[in-house]
Order: structure tokens, then sequence, then C-alpha cells
């Protein structure tokens, strides 16, 4: 009897994360993509925000563009603030960055200790020439925040409502990224991973590295079954 081999664990060999802005689909948000994209090549503006609410991309959109940033050899940091245990003192000295993007500012909003770290940090970046892109679930005037020169400058760039992804898009998303991870997915892989997976863009590229992960691992494309099987797991974790 043949010894059964075990599964081939994957080698580093690519960065599965972050895609540059080409990975991002910009189905109805063709103009705050525009503009991240010159924010993060250095010709528009050195501060932007973004808005929209849950599942529209924000932080994946963030996440492209730090990968841009970081394709240009420059040095940048993502950071979301909705991450447990955070505390205020993790903005210091972030203006040491090229560009800094900051996720999720709904979850600080009214904390008088955080809305001065964030103030101080908009000024130093601001001093020092650094590129700044915030994002939130609702506009800068409705997040709350209770300090004003902070209220000030949040709303002192261009600010872009970002609407969610349609099923086409949705699929484009799924098409591409798997494209540049050397994935195949047909067009009933695509539909079916739609049907059971949250349709969120975050959670759709997360989907996909572990797809790309566990493809690697198995030395094989992905298979209707293979998929059913991923999906199957994560479902029952999320009844855990």
């Amino acid at each position: 009897m043949h010894e059964q081999r075990p599964p081939q664990l994957p080698l580093a060999l690519r960065q599965p994360e972050p895609w540059g802005l080409d990975g991002f689909i910009a189905h109805g948000n063709a103009a705050a993509v525009a503009a991240v994209r010159q924010w993060a090549d250095g010709s528009g503006e050195r501060y932007l925000y973004i808005h929209g609410g849950a599942a529209s991309g924000k932080s994946q959109l963030l996440v492209c563009a730090a990968g841009e940033v970081r394709h240009r050899g420059l040095g940048v940091i993502y950071l979301p603030l909705d991450t447990p245990s955070l505390t205020p003192d993790v903005l210091d000295d972030l203006e040491q960055r090229d560009a800094i993007l900051l996720d999720a500012i709904q979850a600080v909003a009214g904390n008088p200790a955080w809305e001065r770290a964030l103030f101080n940090l908009y000024n130093r970046a601001r001093d020092a020439g650094r590129r700044l892109l915030a994002a939130a679930r609702q506009p800068s005037g409705r997040l709350g925040i209770r300090l004003p020169d902070l209220r000030s400058r949040l709303a002192a760039g261009p600010s872009y409502n970002l609407r969610p992804l349609s099923d086409s898009g949705r699929a484009e998303l799924l098409h591409i990224g798997a494209e540049q991870r050397g994935l195949h997915l047909s067009e009933a892989m695509i539909g079916y991973i739609l049907n059971r997976c949250p349709r969120d863009p975050g959670a759709l590229a997360m989907l996909l590295d572990e797809i790309d992960r566990r493809a690697l691992a198995e030395q094989r494309q992905p298979t209707i079954r293979s998929l059913g099987r991923l999906l199957e797991h994560f479902e029952q974790a999320d009844r855990v």
C-alpha cells in the first residue's frame, strides 16, 4: 500500500497582498478611483476622504492604494482604526512614512484622546508634505467628531462617496483577481462563489487569497468541488 503524501506547503514566492489599483473594480466609482490613483502617484491632492456604507469596498480601495504606493518604492502604512486594542499612540510618528491610510475613522469618533491624536497627526503629515487618505462609513460632517479643529481638517480636502459594486462588478473583481494570482475561475465558478460568499470586495479578495494558497499547496487549479469544500469550511467557521 502506498503511503499518502502530505499536502505540499505553499512557498512564499509572491506577495498576495496588497495588489495595486489595477485590481480595484471602479464600476460606478470612476471619479473616486481616479482621485486615489493620482493621490498614490503624487500628482493629485495630498489629502482625500472616502466614505461609503458597509460592503462598499472602502477597505479594499485603501489596501489597493497602499499597494500602489509600495510598488513605487515608497514608505506606506495602512491602519484600520477598528482594530481591537489599538490606542491613540499608534499614530505617533506615522508622518515618517510617505503615505498614510487611515480606515474606519468612525470607530474612534467622539473619543477625545483619539480625536486629539488624529488632529495632531494630520498637522504633522501636512507640515512634512506627506500624503493622507482617510476613510469612514459616513461623510466627515456626520461622523460625530467633537473636536472642531479636527472636523475642519477632515473636511479640508476632496471627499468621495464609494458606491457598492453590482453583481457584474463583483464578478469582474473575481475574474481579474484570479488572473492576477495565476488562477482560472470559470463563469460557473464565479457564479457559484457569488451565490454562497459574502459579496463585499474585501471578503472576496480574502477568499481569492485562500483559494490561491490552497491551489499552491495542492499544485492544481481550483474546481467547483474544491471551492465547495472551502466555502463550507468558511460557513462552518461563521457558525462557531
